[in-house]
């Protein structure tokens, strides 16, 4: 063989090789296919993009693994949990698929708990989402998101610059399926745990195609890039949503009205109170729908301002029971399943919840039929009984005056109110008070005349 031949041979293998190698793997098959060293630092990408770094630094994206409760539900009970039961082994390394995805990459499973601040921490960082080309399948769910790391970073525009990196447009940073690769979610049983993204599909908003980011990442005046040009729409990197208080507050509408405006004391009064998830393309509560809880409470003051807390009617239908808070029920009871401890009885099922209240959840049941806390030990599900996208829940309350009620005005007040973790778990599990502390989402107030 001629010598001149074999530079040429040497690099068509070389060729072959490269062309036969493997494609990026999507969802569990991508575990421990990339190592850390293949993805930027959070750091480096805010040199240049100072702002959105900024922005990105404050938002739950940025605190995935960091975050006080996913940390204390990871390591006290999913892990736990996987390493004892082979039907949901999966969680050891599945949460971090979307809580943690550079360790999941790394086959850090589990990764180092967050005090050893390794690159776990960096949690869902810039150069996850913009290395990621397309999604494995035809419905995006469970981290089936493909990566492919380098200099190549994804973007939304066309002929964007950077003295750093490549860039290439990719349309599917714009759409909601980008975002439904970790916000849908089905667990061991076939069940959607998660399915804001879902959600989103089936109702108003996805039929009218405002997606995900148009409410989560709305554009804004800006630079992206310290050195760019001034644009009239840069892409916000805050990504509000069921974390943030200001996102919550205001996104379900209440009015509340009597049937009469005049009762005597004995009297029965029907009031009515109309709930709509009014801006949310989702259901309300979404994602992580298990744990979060919204309510609808009623009270009344009279002329001397004594109040009365009103029970909602009961409309009947199946599975209601888990949808009106009672301090007498347990639940959760899976708990001490997974951390070994016997006899353990359940916690309270509504936390600090007013007795009476209306609840709008979905409850999650595990194999005995209990409800749980722990999305990857959901058997079945109860009723869905959420606020969907634009549509109004009508409940009513039905009060027998007090003989002694004294005549003037009644004042009675509807509010809804969010709390991103039942009470009583954020209690037992020793997160902190903030994660559970109610929201107050709407209030409205309406007026009868008690008469003489």
């Amino acid at each position: 063989m001629p010598r001149a031949a074999v530079p040429f041979l040497l690099s068509l293998l070389a060729l072959s090789t490269a062309l036969a190698a493997d494609p990026p793997k999507a969802g569990d098959a991508a575990l421990g296919t990339q190592p850390y060293e293949r993805f930027e630092r959070p750091a480096a990408c805010a040199t240049c993009h100072v702002d959105i770094a900024r922005q990105h630094e404050q938002a739950m994206m940025s605190q995935a693994y960091t975050h006080h409760w996913d940390e204390i539900e990871y390591f006290e009970l999913a892990v736990p949990h996987a390493e004892k039961v082979e039907k949901v082994s999966g969680v050891k390394a599945g949460c971090n698929g979307c809580h943690a995805p550079l360790a999941f990459l790394a086959g850090d499973v589990p990764p180092k708990p967050v005090k050893e601040n390794t690159r776990a921490n960096e949690s869902v960082s810039c150069d996850v989402c913009h290395t990621i080309v397309g999604f494995e399948g035809d419905t995006p769910y469970n981290f089936n998101w493909i990566s492919s790391p380098g200099k190549v970073k994804q973007g939304p525009r066309e002929g964007a610059v950077s003295p750093h990196h490549e860039t290439r447009r990719n349309d599917f940073l714009r759409k909601a399926e980008f975002c439904g690769t970790c916000h849908n979610e089905m667990d061991p049983w076939g069940l959607w745990v998660k399915s804001t993204h879902l959600e989103w599909k089936e109702g108003p908003h996805g039929k009218a195609g405002i997606v995900c980011q148009d409410c989560h990442m709305p554009p804004a005046a800006g630079r992206s890039a310290r050195m760019g040009e001034a644009l009239p729409d840069v892409r916000q990197h805050l990504f509000h949503g069921a974390h943030d208080p200001g996102k919550v507050q205001g996104s379900v509408e209440v009015r509340i009205h009597p049937e009469t405006r005049e009762a005597e004391p004995g009297d029965t009064v029907r009031l009515t109170a109309v709930v709509v998830n009014a801006k949310a393309g989702h259901k309300i509560p979404s994602g992580s729908a298990e744990e979060r809880v919204v309510w609808l409470d009623v009270e009344a003051r009279d002329a001397r301002g004594r109040t009365y807390r009103l029970p909602v009617d009961r409309k009947g239908f199946p599975g209601e029971e888990l949808t009106i808070a009672d301090d007498r029920a347990l639940a959760y009871q899976d708990i001490g399943d997974i951390r070994g401890l016997a006899d353990f009885p359940g916690l309270p099922r509504d936390g600090e919840v007013p007795a009476g209240d209306r609840i709008f959840r979905l409850p999650y049941l595990d194999e005995k039929g209990r409800m749980t806390i722990a999305q990857w030990n959901t058997a079945a599900f109860a009723t869905d009984y959420r606020l969907a996208p634009l549509a109004a829940v009508s409940e009513t309350y039905t009060w027998k005056l007090p003989q002694d009620l004294p005549p003037g005005p009644v004042v009675v007040t509807a509010t809804v109110w969010y709390s991103r973790l039942v009470s009583s778990v954020a209690e037992y599990l020793e997160v902190p008070r903030e994660e559970s502390l109610p929201i107050l989402v709407n209030a409205h107030s309406t007026t009868f005349t008690s008469l003489d």
